[in-house]
């Protein structure tokens, strides 16, 4: 055997061959797997008949002992069996496949052997993988990390479906021991979270898939355009039980799942938290769960178990979607502000937001605030943040009683302004009605007993039921009930209703052995129904920069349709509309008015002249002879006018005209301007020919004083042909003609020379 110091994926060990020959072999080898055949796993038989339990047990005995077996193998033997025996494989994956979950449905109480014996495969399987999540079992016995993760990852001992089944498998009681487990697999082999990456929107297509089925879309999804026969799809209320018993399990196996996998592994919320889906998940439940939980109210089922079994779900996977929407903000806002740091703000403004987005969905805000008050949450930022704006804050803890008093729910005692967990989580109040009176606790189910009992009131699903009825169900239940009772208004019966969970029997029944609740008990049995608030015109509330102009077609009966066209007026040409100068001619008179400009006005001896005409005993004129600033040495001086040039667009004679009327502008100029002596202008950009003068010059002299000597320019041209070509032309065409070929032809000539060298092309 090698040094114990040496990992096992670098040992060589040395076997008796049968020949008789030593052969070396690495410790990892397909050659050193034991012969053994493991079975798959089968569940228990559902009737429980002798035989079949009988076959059963014989069948967990050969697994329980191949796992042992396993188990026992020293570290380089378990290794090899590990990786290069599939059946192994196969009876693992079996199992997470077959193996019953905490909610699966149960069948007939099965015999202490054969929970026995499913003990003890739970056990051995859960051992098996959590050994093959080790890579170091002793100072002796150990792999290399790097080597370690590409055999999990490039033999599939491992993938993310795997995770995902051992967590709601083995979750219970083993919490510590799978974080280590996975925390390792993810350290030594990255590459797992570019597969959690590409699983999240499998996962996501889980909710799709129960939407669409239940005839419902999602605001988050990928919207898609309904197809014409959609109308037709069934419903939650409209599909037959079998779908419905599906649709139920497949839900609470999907939450469930990705319940225990994000409490055991809380790194991988960020992950799932990439892909927005903590907002899907709230729409989704939004949407969703109403529908299906009035579905399992409404509809009559052939057995009373199974109907309270869908109730259990149901309640389980609400239970368990909110604890999902609770561990994403825990992990991803509310640890990082308890452990403080730098980014406090930043994590803060992050959960208000995700909170500010609950407040549409009324539902999911108060079963989130039932399990976990917000109350609490905003508290410990106000701790953490003393600065934070108490608007927002109040504005969040209206919201959340708000979405109390639409669902039609009352709110816990002591859950309005301190909330404490317990009081949220334990007794009555944590807990979710069924409709056959049971409630929801820590360990199962429990039928209510005594004033409890009594006490109890059905719950309201999808905002209290109002928003599941629609206006032509509503009409419906008042008529069946006046029928009875023409006396009583429409307005009572309505909140009666309301309190009843739209249950008209019920309604009845109350009425009429006068035991209403106190709070109807009160109200008027004449009151009408309140009249409905008609909403304001569209048109009267219309706002727009454009009300009252010309074209304004909602405030004005007639408008001037000469003044509206499409593309180019009926009649008119392009030549017409480019020869139209009437805008020019309109703008010459204005520039003109700019020609007669006066620097000096003559004014009769003894008048003074002012702009209106009229004399201003309080007018200063002290300035007004001495040109103040006009004729400083650090500039042109003021007085010194540019003649006015009219524009060029503006001008209605020949070019020939104008060019010499400016010639002999330039001739009339003071000779002072055309004096070499005199101060040059302030030129806006230099003369581009003197800027290359003189970065020529630059150049020249850092190359002379770097001491660099330029190429010579080569020449292929040379000398008319039979004149005889010089050694300098001849190099450059050689140059020219091994070098032309790199590019565009891929080197074509340089190999075709080279196979002529070598003798593969004659020449």
């Amino acid at each position: 055997m090698a040094c114990a110091i040496v990992p096992l994926d670098e040992q060589q060990v040395t076997e008796p061959s049968v020949v008789g020959k030593d052969r070396t072999l690495p410790a990892l080898h397909p050659d050193r797997k034991e012969e053994r055949c493991f079975v798959p796993y089968k569940p228990p038989p559902e009737d429980g008949s002798p035989a079949q339990v009988e076959e059963f047990l014989e069948h967990a005995k050969f697994i329980t002992e191949d796992l042992e077996w396993l188990l026992a193998l020293p570290h380089d033997k378990f290794w090899c069996q590990v990786v290069f025996d599939e059946t192994l494989q196969k009876c693992l994956d079996s199992y997470l496949r077959h193996a019953s979950r905490g909610l699966d449905p149960a069948g007939l109480p099965c015999s202490p052997a054969v929970a026995e014996a499913q003990r003890h495969i739970h056990r051995a399987v859960f051992m098996t993988f959590l050994r093959m999540a080790t890579h170091k079992e002793s100072k002796e016995n150990f792999l290399t990390p790097s080597v370690f993760g590409e055999i999990i990852y490039e033999n599939f001992l491992f993938d993310i479906p795997k995770i995902l089944d051992l967590c709601v498998l083995f979750g219970k009681g083993n919490t510590q021991l799978l974080h280590k487990m996975i925390e390792n697999i993810f350290t030594q082999q990255p590459g797992y979270y570019s597969d959690l990456d590409e699983a999240v929107p499998s996962v996501l297509q889980v909710f799709d898939t129960i939407l669409d089925k239940c005839g419902l879309q999602c605001e988050g999804a990928a919207m898609e355009p309904m197809k014409l026969s959609a109308n037709g799809r069934p419903t939650a209320m409209t599909m037959s039980q079998q779908d419905l018993l599906d649709l139920v399990l497949y839900l609470c196996d999907s939450t469930t799942t990705i319940h225990a996998f994000l409490d055991i592994y809380p790194p991988a919320c960020s992950t799932f938290q990439s892909h927005n889906f903590l907002s899907r998940l709230v729409s989704f439940y939004e949407s969703a769960v109403p529908d299906i939980e009035k579905a399992v109210r409404k509809r009559n089922f052939t057995d009373k178990s199974l109907k309270e079994d869908l109730w259990k779900r149901m309640c389980h996977s609400c239970k368990r979607m909110v604890e999902v929407a609770h561990l994403l903000l825990q992990h991803s806002c509310l640890q990082p502000i308890l452990e403080g740091g730098d980014n406090i703000q930043t994590f803060a403004e992050e959960l208000l937001q995700h909170f500010t987005s609950f407040l549409p969905e009324k539902r999911f805000l108060s079963d989130y605030d039932e399990q976990f008050p917000i109350a609490d949450d905003i508290s410990l930022l106000q701790q953490a943040l003393p600065l934070i704006d108490e608007t927002r804050t109040s504005y969040l803890l209206q919201g959340v009683q708000s979405a109390w008093d639409s669902v039609g729910r009352r709110r816990p005692r002591g859950h309005t302004q301190t909330h404490g967990r317990p009081a949220a989580q334990g007794g009555a109040a944590g807990g979710r009605a069924s409709p056959l009176g049971l409630r929801e606790s820590g360990e199962g189910w429990e039928t209510p007993r005594g004033a409890e009992a009594s006490q109890y009131t059905p719950h309201k699903g999808n905002n209290g039921a109002a928003g599941s009825l629609g206006a032509g169900e509503l009409e419906s239940l008042l008529s069946s009930i006046r029928e009875l009772l023409p006396d009583l208004g429409e307005g009572f019966l309505l909140a009666c209703l309301q309190e009843y969970d739209y249950s008209s029997e019920l309604v009845i029944n109350n009425i009429l052995e006068d035991r209403l609740a106190p709070g109807l008990d009160q109200l008027d049995r004449a009151m009408p129904r309140a009249p409905k608030e008609e909403l304001p015109p569209v048109l009267s509330e219309r706002s727009n920069v454009f009300d009252d102009d010309e074209f304004d077609v909602f405030h004005r009966d007639k408008v001037d349709m000469s003044r509206i066209w499409k593309g180019r007026r009926k009649g008119e040409s392009a030549q017409e509309v480019l020869g139209d100068k009437q805008h020019i001619d309109a703008q010459r008179d204005r520039y003109r008015a700019y020609e007669n400009v006066v620097d000096e006005v003559m004014v009769e001896p003894g008048a003074v002249y002012t702009l209106d005409g009229d004399y201003d005993d309080e007018y200063d004129d002290t300035y007004d002879v001495n040109q103040v600033g006009a004729n400083d040495l650090d500039g042109d001086s003021l007085l010194s006018r540019r003649p006015f040039t009219l524009p060029l667009v503006l001008r209605t004679g020949n070019k020939a005209q104008f060019e010499l009327e400016e010639e002999e502008e330039e001739d009339t100029r003071p000779m002072e301007n055309q004096n070499p002596n005199h101060a040059p202008r302030d030129q806006f950009c230099q003369d581009p020919a003197l800027l290359r003068e003189r970065a020529e010059a630059r150049r020249a002299a850092f190359h002379q004083k770097k001491g660099f000597r330029p190429e010579p320019a080569g020449s292929v041209v040379g000398k008319p042909k039979g004149q005889g070509q010089t050694q300098e032309t001849l190099q450059d065409r050689r140059k020219k003609e091994a070098s032309k070929g790199r590019g565009a032809n891929h080197n074509r000539r340089n190999m075709a020379d080279r196979k002529r060298n070598k003798g593969m092309i004659p020449s």
